[in-house]
């Protein structure tokens, strides 16, 4: 069988959106102009759109492929009417910020449409992602012109967008970015140099692509700082807005991947490239890091989301799949009643649950930023989320092949094509290692942990309410969340005393980052626990989950404090 279904996880963002937190939170951040059912049925929507339109998909871009055929990119058989079907629906325009000129649905209903998305087809949601991110960096730093010429279409979902950053000798380096742009006599800029890695970077989905380009100055200081921020399209643009002459930049090839198949990967080359800047001279990063940090958030939604597919393709398997007699059940009993077929489903859908909430925490904290200063803490979970979610997803991943058996090892059932789109989550936007060192240097020793000071003080006040419940689910949560909470301050400490070793700090920064990941998991649950307790439920899948949090992956929290303060291995 082939787990081409999808199904969207309404009842679980009901559940986040109206009681999960206490609260309404849809109604909180937007002082009741949506409500939490207003949310839920906008993820029911975008569920049966994806559903219908995106995942029957999935399988055919993951055999077909982007080819790049005379020059041309051809996508797979239905990605074009599929993008076609999405703009028109009006999805890509209701994610846009109101500012840019979007519907601005608030980031905890874009946290579950980036899980939908990533969930039916993650290749095709690739181009989504890179292009919200693109209207938020020009939304930031474009001037009048700019926004006019370039983010109304992206908005409308008329043109899509794409990050350039990496070049063949300059990957995480972006100091050693060598793309020349040179100043024009109309203010324009000619750019020169060849990028790679360029996600969506060509395609005829859409009548233009924009390529927000990083890039080197005449003069300019050396190192990042000397950077500069363009915006080049495929096709020039005339006065009056129409497309003109096809602009001086060249797929040269699309790369040979792992898995998201159907996302073209390209390689650009750029040869008198007409751009425009965007912000100011020498000001790129700040740009960019607009379009990264939404990048790496969305990586959250995406890990969430291909887990997600992989648990549901492992639950339709394991209850029809007989094999064996199951201990202590009757006769035809189905494997997904043996006992540790059990466990690695538990296992999955609790880290998904931990994710797929930790998503909706943070991108609320974003929502109440400029109202309730929130935007330090939740720029303190970007990382986390990112780093976290995405390297959890290659466990649940992994897990999803391991239920099928021998199936799982065999692509006609699916479950190989998730692990395989999930294997590069870790890596782009960022790899593991730059979310972890990020972490520990701006957002950790910077401030002598008082961020994370912060975090554990709320989670000590939802261990409080697990107490007041007579139950023993809440009793041993809370006892666990105490102890990793323990664990966690120990950790930072242990941190915060290699501040004079900075390569002590950089060589436990990623058990660090996953600690943290793996606390704020067990978080999530207990304010879950929390909510169905007081709604006078004692026997919830949601308690069961929590429960098995608690015992199964919140201990990594102990092993991974005692990896952070033995620092480096000499």
């Amino acid at each position: 069988m082939r787990d081409s279904q999808y199904t969207a996880p309404v009842d679980d963002y009901r559940f986040l959106y109206s009681s999960a937190f206490g609260v309404d939170l849809i109604a909180r951040s937007t002082d009741g102009a949506l409500t939490a059912d207003d949310a839920t049925d906008i993820v029911e929507g975008a569920g049966e759109f994806a559903a219908n339109v995106l995942a029957p998909l999935s399988r055919i871009g993951d055999t077909e492929g982007a080819k790049l055929v005379d020059g041309t990119v051809q996508l797979p058989a239905g990605y074009a009417e599929a993008y076609r079907e999405m703009v028109d629906a009006g999805w890509i325009t209701a994610e846009a910020p109101a500012s840019a000129g979007g519907d601005g649905l608030p980031d905890a209903v874009r946290a579950a449409l980036g899980e939908i998305w990533n969930s039916s087809n993650a290749a095709f949601a690739l181009s989504w992602l890179l292009t919200q991110g693109q209207i938020h960096a020009l939304d930031a730093k474009a001037s009048d012109e700019i926004r006019e010429t370039y983010l109304t279409k992206l908005v409308s979902g008329e043109w899509t967008g794409t990050m350039n950053l990496t070049e063949p000798e300059a990957g995480t380096d972006l100091g050693a970015i060598r793309t020349i742009a040179t100043p024009q006599a109309d203010g324009s800029w000619s750019l020169k140099g060849d990028k790679i890695f360029i996600t969506w970077g060509d395609h005829e989905v859409a009548e233009n692509i924009v390529h927000l380009v990083l890039a080197r100055t005449p003069g300019a200081p050396d190192g990042a700082r000397g950077l500069s921020l363009f915006v080049v399209p495929k096709f020039l643009v005339n006065p009056d807005g129409t497309l003109g002459a096809r602009n001086g930049v060249t797929t040269v090839s699309l790369e040979h991947k792992l898995g998201i198949h159907a996302s073209p990967t390209a390689v650009l080359n750029y040869d008198g490239a007409i751009g425009y800047l965007v912000g100011d001279l020498h000001g790129g990063l700040a740009g960019m890091f607009v379009m990264m940090n939404s990048a790496r958030v969305g990586m959250g939604f995406q890990a969430t989301g291909i887990s997600e597919r992989a648990y549901q393709g492992a639950v339709q398997y394991t209850n029809q799949r007989l094999q064996g007699s199951v201990l202590e059940r009757p006769a035809g009993t189905a494997i997904a009643e043996h006992p540790d077929v059990r466990r690695l489903l538990l296992s999955m859908r609790s880290d998904i649950f931990a994710m797929r909430a930790l998503g909706v925490y943070v991108a609320d904290l974003f929502d109440r930023a400029e109202a309730d200063g929130t935007g330090e803490l939740a720029e303190f979970f970007v990382p986390i989320l990112k780093g976290w979610a995405t390297e959890d997803a290659l466990t649940v991943t992994s897990d999803g092949i391991q239920v099928h058996g021998g199936m799982g090892f065999i692509e006609e059932t699916g479950a190989a094509q998730h692990y395989r789109d999930a294997r590069i989550m870790p890596i782009y936007e960022g790899t593991t290692a730059i979310q972890s060192n990020d972490l520990i240097g701006r957002k950790v020793i910077r401030n002598q942990g008082a961020t994370v000071e912060r975090l554990l003080d709320e989670i000590a006040t939802t261990i409080a309410a697990l107490q007041a419940f007579d139950n023993p689910v809440a009793t041993r949560t809370a006892s666990r969340l105490q102890r990793a909470i323990d664990a966690a301050r120990a950790a930072t400490q242990s941190l915060l005393g290699f501040a004079s070793s900075p390569r002590d700090a950089a060589a436990v920064s990623v058990p660090y980052l996953m600690l943290l990941g793996t606390l704020a998991g067990g978080y999530m649950h207990a304010l879950a626990a929390v909510a169905v307790l007081a709604a006078g439920e004692t026997d919830s899948e949601r308690l069961t989950i929590a429960d098995f949090y608690g015992a199964h992956h919140l201990p990594r929290v102990h092993a991974l404090a005692e990896t952070v303060a033995g620092g480096e291995i000499r």
